[in-house]
Formats: C-alpha cells, sequence, structure tokens
C-alpha cells in the first residue's frame, strides 16, 4: 500500500531506494546509438500518423487561402482607414 502524507514529493517507481537512479541502459549508451535511436523514434511515429487524403488536402488549403485573402483585406481597409485619419488630424 502507498501511504499518504501531505508532501508533494512524489515516490520513485519500483519502490523507495536510497541510491540515485542512473540511466539505465538508455543512458550507457554512446551519443551515436542514442541519435540512432532518437531517429527510429522519429520513424515510427510517423508511421502512426494518419495523413490526409488529397481531397481532404485540397480542401484545407482552399480555406487556409481563403480565409487568409479575407484577412487581408480586412487589413488593407483598417490600415487605408487609419492612413485616413491620421492625415485629417495632422494634415
Amino acid at each position: 500500500m502507498t501511504e499518504i502524507t501531505d508532501t508533494t514529493e512524489v515516490p520513485e517507481p519500483g519502490g523507495s531506494s536510497d541510491r540515485p537512479r542512473r540511466g539505465g541502459k538508455r543512458g550507457k549508451k554512446g551519443p551515436l546509438a542514442r541519435l540512432a535511436l532518437f531517429y527510429r523514434q522519429i520513424v515510427a511515429e510517423l508511421r502512426k500518423v494518419v495523413w490526409p487524403t488529397r481531397h481532404q488536402l485540397t480542401t484545407y488549403t482552399s480555406v487556409v487561402i481563403v480565409f487568409v485573402v479575407i484577412i487581408i483585406g480586412f487589413v488593407t481597409v483598417i490600415d487605408y482607414g487609419f492612413t485616413e485619419v491620421v492625415k485629417y488630424v495632422f494634415g
């Protein structure tokens, strides 16, 4: 059973021991081995990705382009309005 205390310490997994934890197998590998492990993990994660279909990709791209064009128009109108106000105020 785990003892309930008022402290914010989190107990170490695997029981309580007084010796400091080591890195395990991963900590003992050299930099090239760790880099290779990192690369293998990247490839494994990329295999899990659900890639969009061509139809979804074109739909999402169209939505983004239309949204950007609308925002560009909005910012242009606001900028023109501020320009006219500054010209009117400062002559």
